[in-house]
């Protein structure tokens, strides 16, 4: 009999999911309002995090459960590569490194891999269906606020291993409903799944600060500019 892990899991996050969207660096970003120097940290700590997760993943992709939602073709890792080249250059593996949000949330993968693997399904769904579902909204929203050519720094968004991505989504919830789970398991999947959604809203809050400052500093660009030459008159948003 089904255990509605995916139910579970969507009715359980709610609160969270609901509270990472208004995490003020995710509100301005929805709204349009974000660009390459407050975004490339997030582009850096994602990847991190991404294999770190992808790794223990890998590892343990003949145990029990979490072979149930081994998917490759969700894999994030390259992508996030491709991204990080754009916007630190090709020497970026000698200039990122993860925020103490980012190593934290690292650390928890690495953690509930070694003593508890089922958990991982909780920060696959986590990000992984988020990513499937917003993907594309998010991406087209980044290429018009940074004034991206389109497929350059967007890679992160893009699955090319998977066509249909809501025929995907259900085929990854069918899995969740097929593992043989007791409940006391379903619910430490749903509370480790909330807690992933509480890392998430660390990272995003170590951003603001940057955000902020960068925001400041183009209204403050866009105040002073002049119309002309000896012109004192403000510019206007462009």
């Amino acid at each position: 009999m089904s255990i509605n892990l995916a139910a579970k899991l969507r009715e359980g996050t709610k609160k969270a999911h609901t509270m990472a969207e208004n995490v003020g660096f995710v509100k301005c970003f929805l709204k349009g309002v974000v660009e390459k120097n407050s975004y490339r940290p997030l582009v850096a700590n994602f990847y991190f995090i991404y294999s770190a997760m992808e790794e223990e993943i890998e590892r343990h992709r003949e145990h029990p459960v979490v072979s149930k939602i081994y998917f490759p073709e969700l894999n994030r890792k390259q992508s996030l590569e491709k991204d990080l080249n754009y916007y630190y250059g090709p020497q970026w593996r000698d200039v990122v490194a993860p925020s103490k949000a980012a190593k934290a949330y690292v650390q928890r993968i690495r953690e509930i891999s070694a003593k508890e693997p089922e958990l991982l399904i909780s920060h696959s769904y986590t990000r992984y269906i988020g990513d499937l579902s917003g993907g594309q909204i998010l991406k087209g929203i980044a290429v018009r606020a940074m004034n991206l050519s389109d497929g350059v720094g967007t890679d992160f968004y893009e699955f090319p291993g998977i066509p249909d991505e809501k025929a995907f989504k259900n085929n990854y919830r069918q899995s969740l409903d097929s593992l043989d789970l007791d409940d006391a398991t379903c619910d430490r999947i749903v509370d480790e799944a909330n807690a992933a959604f509480g890392m998430n809203m660390k990272l995003f809050m170590e951003l603001e600060g940057s955000l902020v400052k960068a925001i400041g500093q183009m209204l403050y660009n866009t105040l002073t500019r002049k119309r002309g030459t000896g012109s004192t008159e403000l510019a206007t948003a462009e």
